[in-house]
């Protein structure tokens, strides 16, 4: 028996569409992200090399002007002095985060499978938990392997 919303849209396609449109919904978000970041640097340095030539143009010494920024962490950590050490710790870091929250969500989805699902064919529902929470084991291990020698602090 279907139930109808409104007498238009069938209950039960509600909640696949639900469950698909919300990694849609984050792919876009990240790609609209990933596009406004990108503008925003273009626009950033196209600024700093108009101020430049202003300067250039005034008579104002260049080298007293801050450096210009790049595109990209990595290219702009090279020219302003990067340091190995502190990207590999800030690396480890991120690692141990994101393994910290994916290893308590896994746990939490068990647990929460455990509780609502009853009955003799979901017995083991929580055991889905179990793929993000060594997905996270994975990510501390690793943050473990990256994490710079001699400074554990």
């Amino acid at each position: 028996m279907l139930h109808f919303i409104d007498g238009r849209f069938p209950v039960e396609d509600l909640i696949p569409f639900m469950i698909f449109s919300i990694p849609i919904i984050a792919i876009i978000g990240g790609i609209t992200s990933g596009i406004v970041k990108t503008l925003t640097e273009a626009k950033m340095i196209e600024n700093a090399q108009r101020e430049r030539l202003a300067a250039l143009q005034a008579g104002i010494d260049i080298e007293k002007l801050p450096p210009l920024p790049t595109l990209g962490r990595s290219s702009g950590e090279m020219l302003a002095g990067f340091n190995p050490a502190a990207a590999q710790k800030h690396r480890a870091q991120g690692l141990l985060i994101g393994g910290l929250i994916t290893l308590f969500a896994g746990i939490g989805i068990a647990a929460f499978l455990n509780f609502m699902v009853d009955g003799a064919d979901g017995d083991r529902a929580w055991a889905v938990g179990i793929i993000p929470a060594l997905i996270g084991v994975a990510l501390l291990l690793s943050s473990i392997i990256v994490w710079p020698r001699g400074s554990r602090s």
